[in-house]
């Protein structure tokens, strides 16, 4: 993999919150409750963001010179557009050739909370010369993360993590003091804003962006959560949307405590495969022989760490903390298998090498994720309500059902200002999406999908991981109709199926149904 593509993949698939949420009652809102008075971001009322002038500056020393950033001045609210104002920081890469020039590409790289001010540099060296040459790249951080105005609750580090096992009433009390003492802490420091860090308001944000930049129409590639933010987009902007790209798509209906929840059953499914999969290679993994015996392996490993914690370097994880860390990399067999392998050495006395890290977030990215997951949509109040859904989920769904359902700091932090946007449109868009992905799964997009009647859907047919495109295992059909649509702005004739090539991540066929190619 070259440096180029190591670098997109670390950016574009921060995830749906990955690493520290598990990643829409309300009113409908409509195409009409956009930026202005018909939608769009040329209202008077928003004269002074649309029509000002940007200075552009070199992003850093560090940088090359044509990597240029500004900020953009938009409205907290965009209801009170003369109240108080907010930055947004922008960049841009001018890689589009004259007579060639189509536009401008931005992108999100997922989250809520992951920024994108360096995806235009990332973008200019990785995407095709096809590409290129009609796009100039442009990339910012979304309102309330890294420099647009952050978003800080102050927290300390121990208060970070979370899911949180809920198993007994005691972790729910638990649970209940630590998101009371969340939220409490993110009203104190940034109440006045909270209400207005959503979804609608970041793809408002996008469309002054659009508008300064002279663009007519957007062009828009966004993974994990960045296909809610384009499919909002989609909804409040119609006519201003033009080629989107929607890569390991969010379902529009479950945001977002569907989103968590629907994990629990989804990760009993990926179980089961991993188990029939792995007993398959007990010459290799010594895991049973049979999927019930592999499962019966990682059910004693998870009890034995329950009164015995298992020891990697300097961590002890219990049973909870095994499911934890073993949810998503059973989606990814062979990764799962190592991953057992490795944690039953160390539950045997076995010396083992440390299991990979994920970097903890920091107060910024954990604080402007819950603040939109958590006004976006309205949570249920009562402590009670999740309670009793981990429970029932922790029975029905072991590995993770009582992570999936358990409280958040959304039940006590201010509501939304505005009612959720429910998406509903018929604007072209191109999804695409692996079918075992672990942190928005098939049933997700195919959520997606439906939302966006005028979609096309590319599936990549046992397809692991989570990102296609810029996924850490390349899949050529689906990067081909990807970039393909980007260059010629021709969707499909019929949704595609790709196949993953066992151990190697490269389609075996060209895509089925592609048209005008």
């Amino acid at each position: 993999m070259s440096a180029y593509r190591r670098r997109l993949v670390r950016v574009l698939a921060v995830g749906v919150l990955a690493g520290v949420v598990p990643g829409l009652g309300g009113g409908v809102a409509s195409a009409g409750d956009g930026v202005g008075r018909a939608g769009g971001a040329g209202g008077e009322r928003l004269a002074d963001f649309t029509r000002q002038k940007l200075t552009w500056e070199r992003c850093a020393a560090d940088k090359p010179a044509a990597f240029r950033c500004a900020t953009l001045k938009v409205p907290l609210d965009y209801r009170v557009p003369e109240g108080k104002r907010i930055d947004v920081a922008i960049s841009r890469v001018e890689t589009s050739v004259p007579g060639k020039r189509r536009g401008v590409l931005t992108f999100n790289p997922g989250g809520p909370g992951g920024p994108g001010l360096d995806l235009p540099l990332e973008a200019s060296q990785g995407l095709p010369k096809a590409v290129r040459e009609q796009y100039d790249m442009v990339g910012f951080d979304p309102r309330g993360v890294g420099r647009s105005t952050p978003v800080k609750c102050g927290l300390a580090a121990h208060e970070l993590p979370y899911p949180r096992v809920t198993r007994t009433t005691g972790d729910a009390a638990a649970n209940e003091a630590w998101a009371r003492t969340f939220a409490a802490k993110c009203r104190a420091a940034a109440g006045d804003r909270l209400p207005h860090m959503t979804t609608r308001n970041t793809a408002r944000d996008m469309d002054v962006l659009r508008a300064v930049l002279g663009e007519k129409k957007l062009n828009y590639f966004g993974v994990s959560y960045g296909t809610a933010l384009g499919a909002v987009y989609m909804q409040l902007f119609p006519h201003r949307a033009d080629r989107f790209v929607l890569d390991s798509a969010v379902d529009p209906k479950r945001m977002w405590r569907g989103m968590f929840r629907v994990w629990a059953p989804e990760a009993e499914r990926a179980f089961r495969r991993w188990a029939k999969w792995t007993a398959g290679q007990d010459a290799t993994y010594h895991l049973g022989t049979t999927p019930a015996a592999v499962e019966r392996t990682f059910r004693k490993l998870v009890a034995r760490a329950d009164t015995d914690p298992v020891v990697i370097g300097d961590a002890k994880l219990d049973g909870a903390a095994v499911r934890n860390a073993l949810r998503p990399a059973f989606f990814t067999v062979r990764m799962g298998a190592e991953a057992v392998v490795q944690l039953k050495n160390a539950a045997e006395g076995r010396a083992v090498r440390e299991l990979p890290r994920t970097e903890q977030p920091g107060d910024n990215e954990v604080a402007s994720q819950l603040a939109v997951v958590c006004a976006d949509a309205p949570w249920p109040r009562d402590p009670g309500t999740y309670r009793r859904d981990a429970f029932r989920d922790g029975a029905r769904f072991p590995l993770y059902g009582d992570f999936a359902s358990s409280i958040t700091p959304c039940a006590f932090l201010p509501r939304g200002a505005e009612p959720a946007t429910v998406v509903d449109n018929h604007v072209k868009a191109l999804i695409v999406q692996n079918e075992w992905d672990s942190q928005t799964p098939l049933v997700a997009a195919r959520g997606m999908h439906r939302a966006l009647a005028g979609s096309r859907m590319v599936t990549v047919d046992e397809g692991e991981g989570h990102g296609v495109v810029f996924g850490e295992v390349r899949n050529s059909c689906a990067e081909n109709v990807a970039m393909g649509y980007l260059s010629t702005g021709v969707l499909p004739a019929r949704d595609v199926t790709c196949r993953a090539a066992p151990g190697q991540g490269r389609a075996e066929a060209a895509p089925r149904a592609f048209a005008g190619r």
